[in-house]
């Protein structure tokens, strides 16, 4: 069984929901040009992504693997800190390195332990993990960022501030889990599915993406706070 080919044009139909949410958005609070920004973002990034893939998967070598993958974990790291007033370049700093320590360290497991990979950098499969791991990770911190700085101006200290990030940042993960099987049928697994993929083997692998999703997502924002509340200690309660 082949994907079924569908026309671009039958994606305007999502016009319809789509238009009705931008009009409530910038009816109540003036929000709807962002929503129109961030499908033509996606849609320009996700089209200029299709064509580097195919260039990608023709070049038998590590480099431009690793070229994308940083280019990935800079973003991540930048956006994550999207919902913050305030991002210097320290802050993204500390949002680097926890995106490199908890969703470097869950790829590295997924793509060595588990799949054993070779070559580990075999670009259909460590470029598909590595974005669903820096996203999550990127999700994650920005949940986490977001809530121990609004938790501190309400007059949280440092501890209770990170308690109710981390709280915060892993209830989307939390409820994946819980609902998957039950409510959903998660992404990866539709996909192979509708490629034609056993429904077994594709629940082998969306077992995997799901580990990996809330290691990262839970292990970037853990070392996320970690830094902040140390960041916090050495600057005298300065904020970082």
């Amino acid at each position: 069984m082949t994907p079924k080919i569908f026309s671009p044009w039958a994606l305007l139909l999502f016009g319809i929901p789509i238009g009705l949410i931008v009009f409530f958005r910038e009816k109540w609070f003036s929000g709807g040009k962002k929503v129109i920004y961030g499908f033509l973002r996606m849609t320009i990034q996700l089209t200029l992504l299709g064509y580097l893939l195919v260039f990608v998967f023709g070049i038998e070598s590590p480099y431009p693997v690793l070229a994308a993958m940083i280019v990935m974990v800079s973003s991540s790291a930048w956006i994550a800190l999207g919902p913050l007033k305030k991002r210097g370049l320290q802050l993204f700093w500390t949002a680097l390195k926890s995106i490199l320590l908890g969703a470097g360290s869950s790829l590295s497991l997924a793509v060595f332990g588990v799949l054993s990979l070779s070559p580990w950098w075999y670009p259909r499969y460590i470029l598909p993990l590595a974005g669903m791991t820096f996203s999550a990770a990127l999700n994650g911190v920005s949940l986490a960022a977001e809530r121990f700085f609004a938790a501190q101006n309400l007059g949280a200290n440092p501890q209770e501030a990170r308690s109710q990030a981390y709280q915060a940042a892993l209830i989307p993960y939390l409820n994946n889990l819980f609902s998957a099987g039950l409510v959903s049928i998660p992404g990866m697994m539709t996909g192979q599915i509708l490629a034609g993929v056993s429904p077994l083997l594709a629940v082998k692998y969306q077992i995997l993406i799901m580990a990996l999703i809330f290691s990262s997502a839970g292990l970037s924002s853990l070392f996320f706070l970690f830094f902040v509340v140390k960041e916090h200690r050495n600057t005298g309660g300065r904020p970082v």
